[in-house]
């Protein structure tokens, strides 16, 4: 028999539980020493909350847009091929 998939409903949404997680990070870095290895991996980790909800706005957006690197790399390899 199949397994059933559990549902979670949550209270808050995916942008505020990234921004509350890169929060509680950013406060357990500030509670180790300077440089260690605890603190950077708090910072990393509170950088990638951000990050994400930075990739979670790019993506709901309206006006969605592939970034300029993509573009570029498509019309080169349209060039390319026209060439051949």
């Amino acid at each position: 028999m199949a397994q059933q998939r559990r549902r979670v409903k949550h209270e808050a949404t995916f942008e505020e539980r990234l921004a509350e997680e890169a929060i509680r990070f950013k406060e357990a870095a500030e509670k180790q020493p300077p440089g260690s290895t605890a603190r950077e991996l708090l910072l990393r980790r509170a950088r990638q909350a951000e990050t994400a909800s930075h990739i979670n706005d790019w993506l709901s957006s309206p006006g969605l847009q592939p970034p300029k690197a993509v573009e570029n790399f498509a019309a080169r390899r349209s060039r390319e091929d026209e060439a051949q």
